[in-house]
């Protein structure tokens, strides 16, 4: 099992809770993060001074699934929460070594 974490823009959410479940995802963990890379932030005026935004409000997904739907999952997100410019996120990949469902005890593919 891999868990699948993206660092999407928050208007893209949506477009790509709806592909996920498309092709099978049945759950998922969403987060409402804030941070920053390339982007760096930026400025806004606020009656009438200017001041930085260094964090930018950002969503973070979270899901489990089995090794053979990795590859998809990544190219759902990646279709989905693409826009072209900067700031469009961040997916990262990792091993589950063990899920357990607290309700039933189900353990791993059973437990997801």
């Amino acid at each position: 099992m891999k868990k699948v974490e993206a660092i999407i823009k928050p208007f893209k959410m949506e477009d790509v809770r709806s592909a996920l479940s498309g092709i099978g995802v049945t759950g998922m963990t969403v987060t409402e993060v804030k941070g920053f890379g390339r982007q760096k932030g930026h400025s806004e005026l606020y009656r009438g001074a200017e001041y930085h935004i260094g964090f930018l409000p950002k969503h973070k997904i979270e899901v489990i699934v089995a090794d053979d739907m990795v590859d998809r999952v990544i190219e759902v997100i990646m279709d989905n929460a693409r826009t072209g410019k900067i700031g469009d996120g961040k997916i990262f990949v990792s091993t589950i070594d063990r899920a357990i469902r607290i309700r039933t005890g189900e353990e791993n593919e059973e437990a997801v």
